[in-house]
């Protein structure tokens, strides 16, 4: 059985290629920012006339709250400070070579210091409210030789002025697919584990149905077919499992749970993962 690749990934290669602005340098020469939030998250990018700075891109999502906070390239952290309540709050910034730096502002939690080397996706804090906003967000730039630009993410440049949403790819291991493309509308991923770099099992709700879905990603022989699975157990109920030999995922397992407690897991290869009973409510 063989899951395809997506055709949208073809539009966000081709996407990649222009001229970000006038006086700045080509998006070529940019690193290929990701979502700051994990893979699979969708969030609403929300860009406005006044924005102070102009070009600056608001992460908004219900429950963002405590969210993980993500480097949306490597780099190396330059700045972690707290304003307080005032401005930017709690904010982090990394410098990514050649004049690109990007900040996160407004974070609730701070999980770097100055100087620290960050991978892609690597967990830098948790978004918040702190400093001068009226509600939870992640207040985020790119900048250019210190002037801020118009954000890209994934090759796809950020609508200005507007609400767009994004689903990130942040950390997906290469893999085309992400959770939420997988279960589908509706679905919010609340917990994952990693499989010694195969791959991700990752547990996703969708709250308008008291469904849980899980799907398993490959991170290696993508676009092979190899032993894959995913599994999914509401305590009291029979598992539901999906497994056999997939190009890119095993899944979706969908069951309705409400409040009771799940056992979770999946496979790549001979690494796997099984959760105990939890998220029970």
């Amino acid at each position: 059985m063989f899951r395809r690749l997506g055709t949208g990934l073809a539009a966000v290669v081709l996407a990649a290629l222009g001229v970000v602005g006038f006086g700045q340098a080509p998006a070529s020469a940019a690193p290929n920012f990701q979502v700051p939030f994990q893979c699979g998250q969708t969030l609403t990018a929300a860009t406005f006339s006044g924005h102070n700075p102009q070009y600056s891109v608001d992460f908004q999502k219900s429950g963002i709250t405590g969210m993980p906070v993500l480097a949306s390239a490597a780099g190396t952290v330059t700045r972690v400070a707290n304003e307080g309540n005032v401005s930017y709050g709690r904010w982090v910034e990394i410098d990514h070579g050649s004049g690109w730096r990007t900040r996160y502002a407004h974070l609730s939690t701070q999980s770097v210091s100055e100087g620290q080397k960050v991978s892609l996706g690597t967990k830098i804090g948790t978004a918040g409210a702190t400093g001068g906003v009226t509600g939870p967000h992640l207040h985020y730039e790119q900048r250019l030789n210190g002037a801020v630009v118009k954000a890209t993410l994934n090759g796809v440049a950020v609508p200005y002025y507007g609400h767009t949403s994004f689903t990130s790819k942040n950390n997906c291991n290469g893999n085309p697919y992400s959770p939420t493309e997988v279960c589908g509308a509706g679905y919010s991923v609340i917990d994952e584990a990693g499989l010694s770099g195969a791959g991700t099992v990752y547990l996703l709700y969708n709250a308008s149905n008291k469904n849980n879905c899980v799907v398993t990603l490959k991170a290696t022989s993508l676009g092979t077919a190899s032993p894959t699975a995913a599994f999914l157990e509401v305590q009291g109920k029979t598992r539901a499992t999906d497994s056999g030999n997939f190009t890119y995922y095993a899944g979706p397992v969908r069951q309705e749970a409400g409040t009771t407690c799940v056992k979770w897991g999946g496979s790549v290869g001979t690494n796997s993962y099984s959760s105990p009973f939890e998220h029970c409510g």
